[in-house]
């Protein structure tokens, strides 16, 4: 007699072949309308299924986890970053978490090298003048931005996606600086050919780029608040593809209304898709809608190691992709 299939709640739409997938190995319930879920109907769906599939958009927090069910035994998510979900409750309570590392590092490094060419070269001014029709031919003074060979980048998080920042933005003839929780190994530096800096403060003041990669945890919040970015020369520019809350958006709002920062890069907003109306007015910032891993191929990925890290586990096994507390 065959086992019982795995009962899986999945909160948001997902791409067909992935949600094809689930359905022959899991008895799934997938999102139809692909809105983020309610609290009740989180709770609802912790309540009565053995695993469920978040995304970023859904907050697990230690509220909702003391209404799970004695049934919830795995939160797969579907996202790198697990700061929406308290994993030291969920370990308390039993419930194991796993998530998608590895998967979307070139797509938002790509995409924070986008962000930097974007604001250093006035690209969405440009575009808006060409798709308004008010573009009278080339000038001289025209749209002058900076150019990024030589200039210092300093990235504030050297994991896998800071190292491919440094790979990509080294190709671009930038200098490559880095503050990380640990030095790398040296045989790594030297490939990057990246200067360790002990000090944020000091990294911070020099720098002509700043690129935030670094996970959202109680110690990186606000890592980026007034103070801090007080330091920076007025012509610096700041790039985000991380979270948001790294960053004290309104102290980045007023000093770049002021012109103490000359731009900034962001796909990540502190308050999620609730974004300052100030900063969506000034024409020295590039907002986008988090699409730093919105790529087919990595979204496919993602799915792929959500299956995997369910299927491991309905087999009995540790998922590949565990989310423990001494991580974060």
């Amino acid at each position: 007699m065959p086992a019982e299939r795995l009962s899986v709640v999945v909160t948001r739409r997902l791409p067909e072949p992935v949600e094809t997938r689930m359905k022959e190995l899991f008895d799934v319930e997938l999102s139809e309308d692909d809105k983020p879920m309610s609290r009740e109907a989180l709770v609802d769906a912790m309540q009565r299924a053995d695993v469920i599939v978040p995304t970023v958009t859904d907050t697990i927090d230690q509220i909702l986890l003391s209404r799970a069910g004695d049934r919830l035994k795995l939160i797969a998510n579907y996202g790198a970053g697990v700061d929406h979900i308290d994993v030291h409750t969920a370990r308390q309570r039993g419930i194991l978490v796993s998530n998608t590392p590895g998967v979307v590092t070139e797509d938002t490094a790509d995409m924070t090298m986008a962000l930097l060419l974007a604001v250093t070269r006035r690209i969405p001014e440009g575009l808006a003048v060409m798709q308004a029709g008010r573009w009278d031919g080339w000038a001289p003074t025209a749209f002058l931005g900076g150019r990024i060979s030589g200039r210092r980048l300093g990235i504030l998080g050297m994991g896998r996606i800071g190292q491919a920042v440094a790979r990509r933005a080294k190709a671009f003839g930038m200098q490559i600086h880095y503050h990380n929780r640990r030095r790398l190994r040296p045989e790594v530096e030297q490939e990057l050919e990246a200067t360790y800096w002990e000090s944020l403060d000091q990294m911070v003041s020099r720098m002509d780029v700043v690129s935030i990669n670094c996970p959202h945890t109680p110690s990186t919040f606000h890592l980026m608040n007034a103070r801090r970015l007080k330091l920076m020369k007025p012509d610096a520019v700041i790039v985000n593809t991380s979270r948001g809350e790294v960053i004290d958006e309104n102290a980045l709002t007023r000093m770049l209304r002021a012109g103490e920062i000359a731009g900034a890069g962001l796909d990540v907003f502190e308050h999620r898709h609730e974004i300052n109306p100030r900063l969506r007015e000034l024409k020295n910032v590039v907002l986008l809608p988090h699409m730093g891993s919105a790529t087919v191929e990595g979204r496919l990925e993602m799915g792929e190691k959500v299956i995997i890290n369910i299927k491991t586990f309905a087999d009995g096994h540790r998922p590949p992709d565990l989310v423990v507390p001494a991580m974060l």
